[in-house]
């Protein structure tokens, strides 16, 4: 079932009358409606049952020759269809296979674009599709976002396109938010009855990343970065950071005959179905490879959060062969899978085919080979952008399993072409990929399923120099960030604070929160590369934390949110063959939650549970695990501390 789309003819017929009013789209289930305006200002309406929850208009292409696409005033014929949906995941990242009805309004203008609306029971998206001879330079892709009076959005504000998408989610008003203002993707809004409308994009190719800017009529525009001609080194000597010095005019150069990225619009009056959305995955490109049994997913013993600071040891820590191989027994010890060489293992960041003196490679990948631990090697951006065969067939060659590519900052349309050769010569070479200093994921870890992680994220590196990494943080990224697929916030922390008790220390870092907090992050956080960030030497000290964090996977066969409220707190069951794999976090606020079983089969089951101990108000380290019985009938109560979790792994009895 390796495909996009099964086209299941519920109906379809074409209608070639002059177009009046508006035509509506509902879905399958005929809560969510689109009306749909199909000449001059080309747009649409969204109902959630009936009532206005959002408005989209002034659809259109517009080439960099001054043509518009549509022309002004063209009439379309319009065709409507149902379908179906239908994936197999290769690295199922929330569900292993889904199908989903759909029902489609298609528009079809003369010498113009075609511009296809899908609406699911979940969501609508629509995208253009054009056909063309020749190459089409896109000057701009209108798009006017408009919300009733009294919404709210989540605003990740930016400075610049240029952007590694870290930001913060800016709960505000939409009327407060300043004309000019812009922010990235994904964004949440709200609008009035709680309705949940979040924004991203999905099966984005060859073209650049869109980003939501404020008018100055309380809507928003899409807007996109120009095609880059020339970029200078910031400063004229970073080796990661960049000035754009010379733009096109244009945003992308593109093929004429090809679909357009789709804008992908979740919409629930429940937070829980936001979270579980996978409309991003859904509508992207299924893959490009053939051959994907290479595909390891797996847990990451990383370094660059502790800053190699292992204690207990007779050498002196720091980025050599001796740390190495101490991460290697410790990843083999718990049947984690790699081991990441971070920034300093080079012998320049920009030569990335030498190491320092200090590394011996070669043997570490052999040591680590004889272990099952696979060598993961972070690298810069710049020296491997033209560089992709000779530096990544060489990192084969040597025995390493995969990249972390970072610094690359930027979201328009070379950059995303970028990622694209960097996921098919990584897959030639039988590489991993995990991309940081990014923009958010929007499909090509369908299309490349060996992209298994995406930064883009505020994530726990954030507590070496910030507060931003807070619970009430954490409890907001599932809702918004997640639901643009993978995000690689790198969970584990070993020294944990409520939030008097914090303090930045960049080479000895805390996580605001309990460490239960921190381990429900490897059940509700989706990356199927999956970092462990603390140090070793802190995890052994506690050996049943790694015990415990090792049986949770990083793939789901099935993912159900079954409570959570944005900013709050959110609880959730994933399946993983027989196993579930339960967590719930809060914000700063002490909850009382209950969690029913019905999802189980017959029988008897084991639940292992790690929870706040009763003392983790005060020093947020407190925790226990316990086990006990369950059946599909009960139900388990259970309390968070301030900055809390809870996690249980519920498996068959013997």
């Amino acid at each position: 079932m390796n495909r996009l789309t099964s086209y299941i003819a519920a109906f379809c017929f074409l209608i070639v009358m002059p177009v009046k009013g508006q035509y509506t789209v509902t879905s399958p289930d005929g809560k969510l409606a689109l009306k749909v305006n199909p000449a001059g200002n080309i747009g649409f309406t969204v109902f959630m049952e009936g009532k206005e929850t959002c408005s989209v208009s002034r659809l259109g292409l517009e080439l960099a020759s001054g043509e518009a696409l549509p022309a002004p005033g063209t009439k379309p014929a319009i065709f409507r269809s149902s379908g179906l949906t239908e994936y197999q995941a290769v690295v199922p990242v929330k569900y292993r296979q889904a199908s989903y009805p759909f029902n489609c309004l298609e528009l079809k203008y003369r010498n113009g674009p075609a511009i296809e609306f899908r609406v699911y029971n979940d969501g609508v998206a629509y995208r253009f599709i054009t056909s063309r001879k020749g190459m089409l330079k896109v000057k701009n892709e209108e798009m006017r976002l408009n919300f009733p009076e009294g919404s709210e959005v989540h605003f990740p504000r930016e400075n610049s396109m240029y952007s590694h998408y870290e930001r913060p989610y800016l709960h505000r008003p939409v009327d407060s938010i300043a004309p000019g203002d812009f922010c990235s993707l994904p964004v949440l809004f709200t609008a009035p009855g709680k309705v949940r409308v979040l924004f991203t994009e999905a099966d984005l190719i060859g073209y650049p990343n869109a980003f939501l800017k404020k008018n100055t009529d309380n809507g928003f525009r899409a807007v996109f970065p120009e095609v880059v001609q020339k970029a200078l080194p910031r400063g004229g000597t970073s080796d990661r950071s960049e000035d754009i010095a010379e733009q096109a005019g244009y945003i992308a150069e593109t093929p004429g005959g090809r679909s357009f990225p789709w804008r992908v619009f979740a919409v629930s009056q429940h937070d829980a179905s936001i979270a579980g959305s996978d409309l991003v995955y859904r509508l992207s490109r299924p893959s490009e490879l053939k051959d994907t049994e290479w595909i390891r997913p797996g847990k990451v013993a990383w370094d660059w959060y502790n800053a190699n600071n292992i204690t207990g040891v007779d050498f002196r820590s720091g980025i050599n062969t001796e740390t190495y191989r101490y991460y290697i027994d410790f990843a083999a010890a718990y049947g984690i899978e790699y081991v990441i060489l971070d920034e300093g293992w080079s012998k320049t960041t920009t030569n990335v085919l030498e190491t320092i003196p200090e590394i011996d490679l070669p043997e570490l990948i052999e040591y680590a080979a004889s272990k099952q631990v696979g060598i993961i090697l972070w690298l810069l951006w710049h020296p491997l952008n033209g560089n992709e065969e000779k530096i990544l067939s060489s990192y084969r060659e040597w025995g390493v399993k995969g990249v972390k590519v970072d610094f690359m900052q930027r979201a328009d349309q070379g950059m995303v072409n970028s990622y694209e050769k960097i996921a098919a010569v990584a897959a030639a070479n039988h590489l991993l990929v995990d991309f940081h200093g990014a923009y958010k994921p929007a499909g090509l870890n369908r299309a490349y399923p060996n992209v298994l992680s995406f930064e883009g994220v505020m994530g726990n590196e954030n507590n070496k120099w910030s507060t931003y990494a807070n619970p009430e943080h954490n409890v907001t990224l599932p809702f918004i960030r997640m639901v643009a697929g993978p995000m690689d916030y790198t969970p584990g922390a070993m020294r944990n604070a409520q939030k008097d008790d914090f303090c930045i220390n960049f080479d000895n870092p805390s996580s605001l929160g309990t460490r239960a907090h921190q381990v429900a992050m490897y059940v509700i956080y989706e990356s199927p590369l999956q970092m462990l960030c603390d140090a070793p030497s802190l995890y052994l000290r506690e050996p049943e934390i790694p015990a415990f964090i090792s049986r949770i996977p990083v793939v789901w066969d099935e993912t159900r949110v079954l409570q959570g409220e944005v900013g709050d707190y959110i609880l959730i069951a994933r399946r993983n063959g027989d196993t579930w794999y339960l967590a719930a976090m809060t914000d700063w606020s002490p909850r009382n939650l209950e969690i029913g079983l019905s999802f189980l089969g017959e029988g008897v089951y084991q639940a292992t549970i790690f929870k706040d101990g009763p003392n983790a108000d005060k020093n947020a380290a407190d925790y226990l695990i316990r086990n006990q019985n369950v059946r599909r009938n009960d139900k388990i109560h259970f309390n968070l501390a301030p900055g809390g979790g809870w996690t249980a792994i519920v498996s068959p009895a013997n």
